[in-house]
């Protein structure tokens, strides 16, 4: 477990130096800023690039590298309900976040006695429709939204709510937690904002306030899309960061399209590219041959994060410095865990949870050969409730 460090890999030495010195010495902070009209969180270019915002970052990542955390979800509910029959629609199970979801849920249906059975959207809007009607005429006891906005599927949607079928969203709509437009029982996620932030913050930590990003996003979901936004946004509060490119990859034509549109921002960019963020982890496997090709260093630059969704090989490529070096992983078994939960609470005529699982970073420095991030306590706080 590191409870903190060095946020500035990759930096050298010398500028580290000059991050301490502005740091704490008032006048040049000061005079670094926009001026006491503006609050002390904004700064404009200087020696750092943010200087007060590099503080900032490098403190939240400290504290998001925590591995140590107890557990702080439910430990009460309803005794676990027999006999029920789950569907998990998928937006695409080559989404390593939907399939480690659905990897949770069937894990804790085992374990509670449910039967569960996993539909494949594909990934298209033909597709995902064709999948919810087919997941609504089983008439199952619920049905998982998978990692695709319920809107597209209003229909379907609302064919299951007038058969009183509770839906449960993973990555269904922007919020966690109940949903009256579309009616969901609740949506299972970390806040996008946090990992958005994070992910955002860590770029400035680790590049000492100076980086030319590339984001990577799926704009045809709008999760992700809005993911990106918000990176975007946190990205702009460090003058010292420029994003070079923003670019639409739909997950479905990541293998496809990624190498390409690596290959053609190398040749941009070159040097100039520093740092890279993808909405997803996935990206981040299928550049890895462009990188490759390209005579690029697995350690990096650029160093690449993806705000989510922590599958086992972007742990693998993070232990091994393999052109990533940090993810913001979703604890995908436990919310598995969590949407089996949240169902038997519908179930018993119970409110949902109202847990959110808090945000992580997993980084070179505090991965230790791990394969996913499970926060410890919950498989034996659900046992315990169900009486499992």
């Amino acid at each position: 477990m590191h409870g903190t460090r060095n946020a500035t890999t990759g930096v050298p030495r010398a500028r580290l130096a000059t991050c301490v010195l502005l740091l704490t010495t008032a006048t040049v902070l000061a005079g670094c800023e926009r001026g006491s009209q503006s609050g002390p969180e904004e700064s404009t270019p200087g020696p750092n690039g943010c200087p007060a915002v590099h503080a900032r970052a490098q403190a939240m990542v400290s504290r998001a590298e925590l591995t140590d955390v107890s557990w702080n979800g439910p430990t009460s509910g309803p005794p676990a309900v027999s006999g029920k029959t789950i569907v998990y629609v998928a937006q695409t199970m080559t989404n390593p976040g939907v399939a480690g979801a659905a990897d949770g849920v069937r894990a804790a249906a085992r374990v509670i006695g449910w039967n569960v059975r996993v539909i494949d959207g594909g990934g298209t809007p033909a597709g995902i429709q064709a999948a919810m009607s087919q997941a609504v005429a089983l008439r199952p006891s619920g049905i998982v939204i998978g990692g695709f906005d319920p809107n597209s599927t209003l229909q379907q949607v609302s064919r299951a709510n007038a058969a009183h079928i509770p839906l449960i969203g993973w990555h269904a709509v922007a919020a966690p937690g109940p949903s009256r437009r579309p009616e969901l029982f609740t949506n299972v996620t970390t806040r996008v904002e946090d990992v958005a932030d994070i992910s955002a913050q860590w770029i400035i930590s680790n590049s000492g306030g100076h980086a030319g990003v590339v984001l990577m996003t799926d704009a045809s979901i709008p999760f992700a899309k809005n993911k990106s936004e918000l990176i975007k946004e946190e990205l702009a509060t460090c003058p010292g960061v420029e994003l070079l490119a923003y670019e639409n990859i739909p997950i479905p034509d990541a293998s496809s399209r990624t190498p390409r549109v690596i290959a053609s921002l190398l040749s941009r960019f070159g040097t100039t590219w520093t740092h890279s963020v993808a909405i997803n982890d996935l990206y981040f496997a299928d550049a890895a041959p462009a990188f490759r090709a390209a005579g690029k260093k697995g350690s990096g630059p650029p160093f690449n994060i993806g705000a989510g969704d922590g599958d086992p090989s972007a742990f693998q490529r993070i232990n091994n410095s393999q052109y990533q070096s940090a993810t913001v992983p979703e604890p995908l078994s436990l919310q598995g865990w969590q949407i089996i939960d949240e169902f038997n609470r519908a179930f018993s005529a119970r409110p949902a949870s109202g847990y959110v699982a808090p945000v992580h970073i997993t980084t070179t420095d505090n991965s230790h050969g791990a394969t996913a991030w499970d926060p410890s306590g919950y498989r034996e706080a659900y046992r315990k409730i169900w009486g499992k």
